[in-house]
C-alpha cells in the first residue's frame, strides 16, 4: 500500500487547489445570490474576458517560472491594441495588422529581457519603468485619443460566436486561449527549451554549471511573453474594434495573480498552466458576478487584492513546506 507523504499531498493540492477554489467561488455566489443565475450572456463575457487575460497570463507564467516578473504586460496590451487599429486605419489587412502588433509586442518583451539580462538589472524595477514607458508609447502613437479604423479587418470574428446554442458560448478567442495553454504546458514539460526555463528558475547557479546560458534563457522568456501579450492585445482590439491607449490598466496584476493563484511560485521554478487557467476563470467569474450584483468597483478591487495576498501567503507556505521536506530527507 502506498502511504501518501506531505510532498505528495502538496503536489496534489497544487493541481486541484485552484480548481477547487474556482468551484468554491461559484458555489458561494449560487448560495448568496440565487436570484441572479449565470446566463448565457454571462458565460460569453466571462470566457471572452478570460481569453484576453489568460493568453497574457501564459506569457507571464513563462517569465515567472524563470524567476522573473513583468509588470509591463498591461501597457504592452494597450500598445498592441493601438498598433492594430493604426495599421487597419492605414489600409493594412487584418492578418497583417495582427502580425505587426504581435511583432511590436515581441520587441517590447525583448527590450525588457535585454535590460534585465545584459545589464543584470532587477526585473521588478525594469518592468516597473517599462510599464510607464509602453503606456506612454501607446498614448504617443495614438495622439492620446482613441484610434477608430473604418473596418476591423475581419478581426472581429475572433470574438463572435459561431453557434447560436444558448450554452455554446465559446468564441474563437477562447479556443485560441485553450490551444495556447496546452502548447505552453507541453513546452514547459516536454521540450528542452521549457526545461531550461524551469531549471533557471529553480536554481540559476546549478543551471549555469549544467551549461545553460541563464541570461539568454531569461531574455528568451521575456520575448516569448511579449508574443503572448501581443496576441492578447489583438483580441482586445477585436473586442473593442478601436485602439484605446488606456485599455488594460491594471491587467498586469490580474495576470500575475492568476499565475500565483494557479500554483506558480514567485520565486521561480514552479508553475501550473491548468492552475493558471483556473485562476483566470476565477477572477473573471468574480468580476462578472460583482457587476451583475451591482457591487461598486472598489469592492471588486478589495476582493481581488485579498485574493492576491492569500495566494502569496499560500505560495510562502508551500515553499516552506517543500524546504522542510528537503531538509528531512
Amino acid at each position: 500500500m502506498i502511504i501518501p507523504t506531505r510532498s505528495n499531498a502538496l503536489a496534489l493540492f497544487r493541481v486541484l487547489g485552484p480548481i477547487l477554489g474556482l468551484g468554491v467561488v461559484v458555489l458561494a455566489f449560487v448560495v448568496l445570490a440565487p436570484g441572479h443565475p449565470v446566463t448565457s450572456a454571462d458565460i460569453r463575457n466571462i470566457t471572452l474576458q478570460s481569453s484576453i487575460t489568460g493568453i497574457g497570463a501564459l506569457g507571464v507564467a513563462i517569465v515567472i517560472v524563470t524567476g522573473g516578473i513583468d509588470l509591463a504586460v498591461g501597457s504592452v496590451v494597450a500598445v498592441s491594441c493601438v498598433v492594430t487599429a493604426l495599421a487597419l486605419k492605414e489600409g493594412a489587412s487584418g492578418p497583417i495588422a495582427a502580425v505587426l502588433a504581435i511583432s511590436i509586442a515581441a520587441l517590447a518583451g525583448s527590450y525588457t529581457g535585454l535590460l534585465t539580462a545584459a545589464f543584470r538589472l532587477p526585473a521588478f524595477i525594469v518592468t516597473l519603468g517599462a510599464m510607464g514607458l509602453w503606456r506612454g508609447v501607446a498614448k504617443w502613437i495614438s495622439g492620446s485619443t482613441t484610434v477608430v479604423p473604418s473596418t476591423d479587418g475581419g478581426l472581429g470574428s475572433l470574438v463572435r460566436l459561431r453557434h447560436a446554442g444558448p450554452w455554446w458560448q465559446l468564441s474563437p478567442a477562447s479556443f485560441i486561449w485553450l490551444a495556447l495553454a496546452v502548447g505552453v504546458a507541453l513546452l514547459l514539460a516536454r521540450t528542452v527549451a521549457g526545461r531550461k526555463f524551469v531549471a533557471v528558475g529553480s536554481n540559476a547557479e546549478a543551471a549555469r554549471r549544467c551549461g545553460i546560458h541563464v541570461r539568454r534563457t531569461r531574455a528568451a522568456a521575456y520575448t516569448l511573453c511579449g508574443v503572448f501579450v501581443g496576441i492578447a492585445g489583438v483580441i482586445q482590439f477585436a473586442r473593442l474594434t478601436v485602439g484605446d491607449p488606456t485599455v488594460a490598466s491594471g491587467e498586469e496584476l490580474r495576470m500575475i495573480a492568476a499565475v500565483v493563484i494557479g500554483g506558480g511560485s514567485l520565486r521561480g521554478g514552479r508553475v501550473s498552466i491548468s492552475g493558471t487557467v483556473a485562476g483566470v476563470l476565477l477572477m473573471s467569474f468574480l468580476s462578472n458576478r460583482s457587476d451583475v450584483l451591482g457591487w461598486p468597483n472598489y469592492i471588486q478591487e478589495i476582493i481581488t487584492g485579498h485574493i492576491i495576498i492569500a495566494a502569496v501567503i499560500i505560495d510562502r507556505f508551500r515553499s516552506r513546506s517543500v524546504a522542510s521536506d528537503a531538509e528531512g530527507v
